[in-house]
This record gives structure tokens, sequence and C-alpha cells, in this order.
């Protein structure tokens, strides 16, 4: 089999199953693991793939704005914001992530409840501004203006202050084994502080951003108390995430 042959198969594979193993490419496309391994690297070094120990991951899709984002899955983030909204009782302080489907939780959020809503996100700020039942903390720090969330040393330590019942995780990647990742370093930090601070989380994911990887770590998926998907998402790859004691939530 000609190497073009080798690459357009593993990426076909890799599209239908989100992770591959090396022994496993070498006996389907009956070569050798070193070959296979040199297949892996180029297809790494093209951007195509993320080469891991032992096989590869789907590559997280790269980072457009904010503002290109809302009309990126749209409807599947409004229902993943109706599902989410369901989770929330009265009294409870929540930590709402930035991003265009944690953008869609603050609309679905009830009417009338009274609530505590600390977030990194200007868009959510002003979103909930006039819901006279919520009280909002806006997070101090610098405006990332392509992804419209408040980053920096300063926003982590503000966020430390808190504890929250809930977090609304905004989810760039996902993997069951490697965890929740994102694309940027300063938007990690605060993820994962949050994530740190509350006493649940629930991971938002269009089917997309399942079994995907970013380069920058926020936490282990075990962290997770909920996962909310929608219908995109495939029954086995998130059966793999119920073993690990998650409530799983379709939208």
């Amino acid at each position: 089999m000609l190497k073009e042959d080798r690459h357009r198969q593993i990426l076909s594979l890799l599209r239908d199953k989100g992770r591959l193993l090396a022994t496993d490419l070498a006996r389907d496309l009956r070569v050798s693991e070193d070959t296979v391994r040199r297949d892996l690297q180029e297809l790494d070094e093209e951007g195509h793939l993320m080469r891991v120990h032992g096989g590869a991951l789907s590559r997280t899709p790269g980072s457009p704005s904010f503002k290109e984002r809302v009309a990126i899955r749209s409807e599947a983030k409004v229902a993943i914001g109706v599902a989410a909204a369901k989770l929330v009782r009265p009294g409870l302080t929540l930590f709402l992530d930035a991003g265009t489907t944690t953008l869609q939780v603050a609309r679905c959020l009830p009417a009338e409840t009274p609530l505590t809503v600390i977030t990194n996100s200007p868009p959510v700020a002003m979103e909930l501004s006039t819901n006279p039942s919520i009280e909002v903390i806006q997070i101090g720090g610098r405006l990332d203006r392509e992804s419209l969330a408040v980053v920096g040393a300063e926003a982590v330590e503000q966020v430390h202050r808190y504890r929250a019942d809930l977090l609304f995780l905004g989810t760039c990647a996902i993997h069951r084994k490697h965890g929740i990742s994102a694309p940027d370093a300063e938007e990690a930090a605060v993820k994962r502080a949050m994530l740190a601070c509350s006493a649940g989380a629930v991971a938002l994911v269009t089917g997309d951003k399942l079994n995907t990887l970013a380069p920058f770590v926020v936490g282990p998926t075990e962290k997770l108390t909920h996962l909310i998907v929608d219908e995109s998402a495939a029954s086995d790859a998130l059966h793999k995430y119920e073993k690990l004691g998650i409530e799983l939530i379709r939208a």
C-alpha cells in the first residue's frame, strides 16, 4: 500500500473512532509498527492528528473568534443550554465559564429563581444583568478579545476566592482517558481554578468535541459529575464516560 493511501485510511479510521492504537493500525494496514509510527509522525506534523504514546488522537478544531463560534452548531448549543438549566435549583452559587454554549445556559436559566452566578464572561454577565433574581459577580482580569473571556493570573486568583455548588464548563476538547483540555493556556488556567473550586462540574459538549485533545490540560475527566451532549454524539463513545461514574444527559 502506498504511503498516501495509508494516510487516507488512517485519517478515515480516526474520524470514525476518535482514537487509534499503533498496534491495531499495523495489523489492519499490514505494515510494521515502525512504518505506522512514521506515518503518525508525519500526519501530526501536518496538523491532521495528535500523536500520543501508543497511537493517535483527533486534534481539536482550531479556535475561531467568539463571534464566529456563535453561529457554529447553534441549535445543538441551545439544546444543551436548555438541558443544563434543568439542573439549577434556587439558592445555588454557580460558576458559568466563558463560551458560546455557556451563554446559552445563561439565556435558559429559570426566571425569578434566586441564584448567584460567578463568571469570567462579559457576554454572560450582560445577559444576566436584566434578571433581578440573579446576583452576578464578574471576574476581573485581562480580556481576551477573540474569546471574550477574562483570563490571566488576576482572574485565577479571584476564582479561588469563591466556592460554587455547580460549574458549567465550556468544553473545547474532552477525552475519556486524557481528560479535559483547551487550546489556550490562560483559558485552561481559569477553567482549572473553577473546576477546583466547585462541588459539582457539568461539561457542556457538542459531539465534535468528544474524543479530542487540545494542548493545555484543564483536568481529569473523572472530576466531572455530569456530561451534557447533543444528539450528534455517538452512543458507543458516551458509554465509556458513563463507566467513569459521570451522569450523562443527552440534549
